[in-house]
Formats: C-alpha cells, structure tokens, sequence
C-alpha cells in the first residue's frame, strides 16, 4: 500500500485499551510510545493485538517541535 504521509513510525502495539466505541492503541516505538485513539471497528477489522507489528501513521499540518 503507497500513502502520502511521510511519518511513518514502525513498532509494536503493547497494549490496547477498549471503551465502548472507540479504542487505545499503544505502539512501542524505540524508546518512544505513541498512542492512538481509533475506533473499535478498526481495531478488530485490522486484526491489531498485543504483540503485533504495527505502522503509526501521523498526517497533520501542526507539528510542536521544542528543545529539553
């Protein structure tokens, strides 16, 4: 699959998170996590577990950037 979005951070989903519609996706990334909140349709209609290889995908216009 070819998409647009440039960053593309490979990873491993480490835990997941379910609410009533809407689902926490926890993506190991180096030493960095990122989380996503996506629906639980596209959790299952993925098939995304603990454990799996995973893609977080970021497209946005606004990106903070700072300095420690």
């Amino acid at each position: 699959m070819e998409i647009s979005a440039r960053n593309q951070l490979r990873g491993r989903v480490t835990a997941i998170s379910f609410g009533g519609v809407m689902a926490e996706v926890h993506i190991q990334v180096g030493q960095n996590e990122v989380v996503a909140v996506i629906t639980r349709a596209s959790v299952e209609t993925l098939g995304i577990g603990v454990g799996d290889e995973a893609v977080a995908i970021i497209k946005a216009t606004a990106v903070m950037v700072g300095k420690p």
